[in-house]
């Protein structure tokens, strides 16, 4: 035999094996190549916000929590066929914002009544809202009718509380003229005591500022309203003045014109109007329409024939009358401590008493000093509405014992 073939075969075996390996390596390569080209792409995840400010210095950075694209909800399988629309079920939200959710069933199953019960009881209740439930005719003549509390009139809708369980006598101080000297203003404000109460003339420029003020320093309010004198045109009480040679109509015109310049007010104050009180023909119209707006009436006294009172007991309004002016006939301290003294006697001997006073001065002096003693001699002082409330009661009283 030939030494030359078993060299030949053995070379030829050893190129059969190399040429395996390079298949091998090849197959594995092309199968990498073949992984790289047909996998399905996949989504990139998104940036968390710290890596974007990292990348982005300049962006702003989003510390609201992120959610993972890979936990997004499934989209719904593919339907073969073709089938009607699911039912929609609202649902009530969760969260309790009221917005109702839509679940959507894909497949709905033919369920028989045994089923449903079932199903129901299994499943848990969504919370609802309790109804109540219908009373019969027997719990509705039980229970109480509960009625919604009238609006009270803006005289005690606006009036200062007050203790009704005080059984002292009570004095009521108005101080009125106020709003257009800003120091006499302001100071009657700010150092007179909140029970005194102050009234606003319609012409000043700052009503509602000054009324404002007044209200929130604890002051029951008032509006001037001013009425012709009997020394009329010498003395004039100011362009909107009621005057008893104008109509009805024009007089309530004034009225309204004055009514409307604020608000927040329990009544009115008569200025002047020694002349328009005595008339019954022009005081009716505008105490009906003080009723009506229901507003509370000061009678100032201005004249001795005055029948502002009679008539606003007469049409039940709320109203109150000036026993004393503190400082009309003269300003000092002597003559204001006197009115305040014989103020007190009356209150005793009635029950309440009223004064007006202006804001000057002495006027404003005097009254600290007095409403700092006058509780240790037995009195309170009590805002005009309590008086006006107190004159009711006594004049409805009055009527009642008179028809019986």
């Amino acid at each position: 035999m030939n030494a030359a073939a078993p060299r030949s075969l053995g070379a030829r075996a050893a190129g059969l094996a190399l040429l395996v390996s390079w298949l091998s390596l090849l197959g594995g390569l092309g199968a990498g190549i073949g992984y790289v080209l047909f996998l399905p792409e996949q989504p990139a995840q998104p940036l968390g916000p710290r890596a974007v400010a990292l990348a982005l210095p300049d962006a702003p950075v989003d510390e609201s929590p992120q959610v993972a694209q890979s936990e997004a909800p499934a989209a719904p399988p593919e339907v073969e066929k073709e089938a009607p629309p699911p039912p929609t079920v609202e649902a009530p939200d969760p969260a309790g914002s009221g917005a109702a959710a839509d679940i959507t069933e894909t497949e709905p199953a033919p369920a028989t009544e045994a089923t449903a019960q079932a199903e129901a009881e299994a499943a848990p209740e969504a919370p609802k809202a309790p109804a109540p439930p219908a009373p019969s005719t027997t719990q509705e003549a039980a229970l109480p009718q509960v009625t919604a509390p009238a609006i009270l009139p803006p005289w005690q809708r606006n009036a200062l509380p007050f203790d009704a369980a005080d059984t002292r006598p009570r004095i009521a101080i108005v101080v009125s003229g106020l709003g257009m000297s800003s120091a006499a203003t302001e100071a009657a404000i700010k150092q007179l005591p909140g029970p005194i109460s102050l009234s606003f003339t319609p012409y000043s420029r700052r009503l509602n500022e000054w009324i404002a003020l007044a209200r929130v320093s604890g002051h029951e309010v008032l509006l001037d309203l001013p009425m012709e004198p009997t020394s009329y045109p010498e003395d004039d009480p100011g362009p909107q003045a009621l005057l008893t040679a104008l109509s009805e109509r024009q007089n309530l015109e004034r009225l309204d014109w004055a009514l409307r310049r604020t608000t927040g007010i329990v009544g009115v104050t008569a200025v002047m109007g020694s002349r328009f009180l005595s008339s019954e023909a022009h005081m009716t119209p505008i105490l009906n329409e003080l009723k009506t707006r229901g507003l509370l009436f000061l009678d100032s006294r201005a004249s001795e024939t005055s029948v502002a009172g009679p008539l606003a007991q007469q049409i039940g309004l709320a109203n109150a009358v000036n026993d004393r002016f503190l400082d009309r006939a003269q300003v000092s301290r002597v003559a204001i401590d006197a009115r305040l003294t014989q103020l007190e006697r009356i209150a005793r001997t009635e029950g309440f008493a009223v004064a007006i006073g202006q804001p000057y001065p002495a006027t404003i002096e005097r009254l600290r000093a007095w409403a700092a003693e006058v509780q240790t001699r037995g009195f309170v002082l009590a805002p005009l509405s309590t008086v006006a409330a107190d004159r009711v009661a006594r004049q409805t009283a009055s009527r009642d014992s008179d028809t019986q």
